[in-house]
C-alpha cells in the first residue's frame, strides 16, 4: 500500500527561495536549482551545492516538493502552486503577527512600500469581488 504524502508544512526562508526557483524554472535537478540560486546570490546559506541538495531532500520529506527518481539525476517539483503557498503564508502571518486582523495586515503592508496605482486598483477590485461574494 502506498503511503499518502503528508500535507506540506510552512517553508523556511531557504525552502521558500528554492520553491521560488522551482516555480520559475519548472521541474528541475538540484544542479539547476543550485545554479539559479548562485546567479541570484540572495542567500549565502544556499550557495553550496551540498546545502541545496540537503535542503531539497528535507523538502521532499516534508512534502513541499515531489522527487522523481526515475532518472539518474532526480527531478524536483513543487507539490503546491505559488498561489496556494502564498495564501497559506499570508493566513499564517495574519494569525501570528496581526491577531487575525485583515485591516492591520493590509495597512502594515501598505505602510512598508508605496503601492502602484495598478496594485491599488487590483486591491480595490479584489475587495469589491470579496464583498459581492460575502453577501
Amino acid at each position: 500500500m502506498s503511503e499518502k504524502p503528508k500535507e506540506p508544512g510552512r517553508p523556511t526562508d531557504a525552502e521558500l527561495e528554492i520553491l521560488t526557483v522551482l516555480w520559475s524554472l519548472g521541474p528541475s535537478t538540484v544542479r539547476a536549482v543550485h545554479e539559479a540560486l548562485r546567479r541570484r546570490k540572495t542567500s549565502p546559506s544556499t550557495t553550496q551545492y551540498t546545502t541545496v541538495l540537503k535542503i531539497m531532500q528535507i523538502m521532499a520529506e516534508k512534502g513541499l516538493v515531489r522527487r522523481n527518481e526515475k532518472q539518474r539525476a532526480h527531478i524536483y517539483e513543487p507539490r503546491r502552486s505559488r498561489e496556494w503557498t502564498q495564501k497559506q503564508l499570508a493566513g499564517d502571518l495574519l494569525e501570528r503577527a496581526f491577531g487575525g486582523s485583515a485591516r492591520s495586515l493590509v495597512m502594515g503592508a501598505l505602510s512598508v512600500r508605496k503601492a502602484s496605482r495598478d496594485d491599488l486598483a487590483e486591491i480595490r477590485k479584489a475587495i469589491d469581488e470579496y464583498e459581492k461574494g460575502a453577501k
